[in-house]
């Protein structure tokens, strides 16, 4: 018998993950604005956890759960692939290994502060929102995205900056703060289009997923 996936997911599915491997690449990359200094990722990662804010508000934690581990292994595939090709020998021709070097010769640790961050929040993120919901009747999904956001993005802020830079001329505390701000404001600025893709999705899927009976054990992803 022939299970039905919906292409719907699979294409949000695709975007969460592609956000996740982008920012490791670009994350270490630093850029100064507003007088603030912040890594590159903080254009892209942001919108990770507004694709989870729909995964868990249409789909459920279920569901969000299997993506967050999917994204997960995801990106340790590709961490793993960058590090097989920085150990590999240059061509005597080729003359790009300390740009090679320079771009990817940090991903295990971008690795190890992305990949903590990332669990600690996008989890945070998906339980705040899913009993967020429960709580307001399903009203009010401006509250629980931003607040959910806020709970999520800044632990993810404190261990991302923290792991990324301790020990490192670039290690500045009250950076978390503010990549807490912007990656937050993000996801205030984004709420009108988090409305349009929940209401769009609920309405084609002919779902929106209450967390009631749910085991928010992060670690259960077969049920």
């Amino acid at each position: 018998m022939e299970t039905r996936v919906s292409q719907r997911l699979i294409v949000i599915t695709a975007v969460f993950v592609t956000c996740l491997i982008t920012a490791n690449i670009v994350a270490v990359k630093w850029f100064s604005a507003w007088g603030m200094a912040l890594p590159a990722a903080v254009v892209v990662f942001p919108l990770s956890y507004v694709v989870g804010d729909v995964l868990t508000e249409v789909y459920g934690y279920r569901q969000a759960r299997r993506v967050i581990w999917l994204g997960f292994f995801c990106n340790l595939i590709f961490v793993t692939v960058a590090w097989i090709g920085l150990e590999l020998p240059p061509a005597s021709f080729w003359g790009e290994q300390s740009s090679y070097e320079a771009i990817l010769g940090r991903t295990p640790r971008i690795l190890i502060a992305s990949l903590l961050g990332y669990l600690v929040g996008e989890f945070a993120n998906s339980f705040t929102l899913a009993k967020m919901k429960i709580r307001t009747r399903g009203r009010w999904l401006w509250s629980r995205t931003i607040g959910s956001t806020i709970v999520g993005e800044g632990l993810d802020s404190a261990i991302f900056i923290t792991v990324l830079t301790i020990g490192t001329p670039w290690f500045v505390p009250i950076s978390i703060v503010y990549h807490w701000i912007v990656k937050t404001a993000f996801e205030a600025v984004a709420t009108p289009l988090t409305y349009v893709v929940v209401n769009y999705l609920k309405r084609k899927e002919g779902i929106d997923t209450y967390d009631y009976d749910t085991n928010f054990n992060p670690f259960l992803v077969t049920n």
